[in-house]
């Protein structure tokens, strides 16, 4: 792999899924082949410790949001220089690479960008359309989460950005999410060592679909009385959703941890006997999961998952063998299901070992960073 220079806005310790993906993979490159060029997080303190732990060298721009301006341009181009880099890695292509020409004329042989659900939601509106465009002119290719970002991406880039397309979501380490996670210590300190879990792991906001699983418990209750909903994470919508469990009378069903340690979350996928997280699409379109890497961390853990049909979802579910997709937003379509996988042990079990070996056989991030190295 040549030299890489990974430009990204998204980068921990600042929390969420670009933030996983695009250091899971920096982790899994050579160090000494890499540099990041990151945005600065609100907490410096915490980010100068992250940094001096990392194997490679993370260069922090001033900004707390990085966009290709003039100035961050000419900073990406001072490092490709001064470090001997000839390859750049861009964590989420839009708008990032709109910075790939001026890297190129700097010396960059290899401009690769990633995209995410953001830029399938860019895909719907003209002047998103018309970034996107340039975005697929200036590099060498873009990289897409499954077929439907790439389906939605590629309608905006010209026939032949749109062939040099490859895929490469996040990877799950299925030897850190496997059915002997811990998850039995977990349900044991909430009280649920003996009832069936329901358990979703995601951030609090209302696309994730917690309120749905909220308002699928009075039914789910009324035919396995003792189930429970576990909902792991943190985020704005917290307090909605207590307050929506109350109002609905399931409240003493519904556990919030509240945010966990990552070195703590198989452990909470493995408390649960179905995964659930029924996303929906939101804001005309514009608000889509990309992918949902938690079904994937879920089916590797040994869990039937039960996935929402927003943007990309469906990719990571396959359908009546790892798990099901239902319509997002539908209480009743979901309580279907999770009951059909609460009352049958045998089904659960199937769908879990599938849902493992299909991460084994495809989802594995040795096998993705390897697509990466490649393509740089």
């Amino acid at each position: 792999m040549d030299k890489t220079l990974i430009v990204t806005n998204d980068f921990p310790p600042r929390p969420g899924g670009i933030q996983s993906f695009v250091h899971g993979m920096a982790m899994r490159l050579d160090p000494g082949q890499v540099v990041v060029y990151a945005s600065t997080w609100k907490d410096g303190s915490e980010v100068a410790r992250f940094d001096a732990e990392q194997p490679f060298r993370v260069v922090r721009d001033r900004t707390t949001m990085l966009l290709p301006t003039r100035r961050v341009t000419r900073t990406a181009t001072a490092l490709l220089r001064e470090h001997g880099c000839s390859s750049v890695w861009f964590g989420a292509a839009a708008p990032l690479a709109l910075m790939a020409p001026a890297l190129r004329r700097a010396g960059a042989r290899r401009l690769v960008g990633t995209t995410h659900g953001h830029e399938a939601a860019w895909a719907q509106v003209p002047a998103g359309r018309q970034l996107l465009r340039r975005i697929g002119e200036g590099t060498d290719t873009l990289t897409y989460l499954g077929e439907y970002t790439r389906s939605r991406i590629a309608a905006a880039l010209t026939e032949q950005a749109a062939a040099r397309m490859v895929q490469l979501p996040p990877g799950v380490d299925e030897k850190t999410f496997h059915p002997g996670s811990g998850g039995a210590v977990v349900r044991a300190r909430l009280g649920l060592a003996d009832r069936p879990v329901v358990v979703c792991v995601s951030r609090l906001v209302p696309r994730k679909g917690q309120d749905t699983l909220i308002l699928a418990m009075p039914r789910v209750l009324r035919e396995v009385p003792d189930a429970a909903l576990l909902i792991v994470g943190g985020g704005p919508y917290r307090k909605e959703l207590v307050r929506l469990a109350e109002r609905t009378g399931v409240a003493a069903a519904v556990r919030f941890t509240g945010p966990v340690p990552a070195a703590e979350l198989p452990a909470h996928y493995g408390a649960g006997d179905v995964f659930a997280m029924p996303c929906r699409t939101r804001r005309g379109g514009l608000d889509i999961e990309g992918l949902g890497i938690v079904y994937l961390e879920a089916s590797a853990t040994g869990l039937p998952v039960v996935a929402g049909d927003s943007g990309g979802a469906p990719d990571a579910v396959l359908d009546s063998e790892t798990g099901y997709v239902v319509p997002g937003g539908s209480p009743a379509r979901t309580a279907d299901r999770l009951l059909t996988l609460l009352r049958d042990p045998e089904l659960r079990h199937d769908m879990g070992e599938k849902g493992r070996q299909w991460v084994q056989r495809a989802w594995r991030w040795d096998l993705l960073a390897e697509r990466l190295r490649s393509l740089l």
